[in-house]
């Protein structure tokens, strides 16, 4: 089973098209213990089965899956939850 991390940050580059934004996620395994993967680092444990990732809106847990843009690249979405803008792209930077 898949262990589960929630994303307390990202990182984004200069990209205007949101599926090619991202580049890292990020969050905490303890107050004082970080962590951070690149997208395809977090795309890869997803389909591996090895993590799960979700983010925290309004008290509710929102889960993170992978989607694939007309293009044919992999990027990670919140599942639709029906708010905008997208749950992850809101979120603050990573140091």
């Amino acid at each position: 089973m898949a262990s589960s991390h929630e994303i307390l940050c990202i990182n984004k580059n200069d990209r205007q098209n949101p599926q090619e934004r991202i580049t890292h996620i990020g969050g905490r395994n303890s107050p004082t213990e970080r962590w951070k993967l690149s997208l395809d680092s977090a795309i890869r444990s997803i389909e591996n089965g090895e993590y799960s990732f979700y983010v925290n809106k309004g008290g509710q847990r929102v889960d993170v899956i992978i989607s694939t843009s007309k293009s044919g690249r992999k990027y990670l979405k919140t599942r639709n939850d029906g708010e905008e803008p997208n749950n992850l792209l809101s979120l603050p930077e990573c140091p």
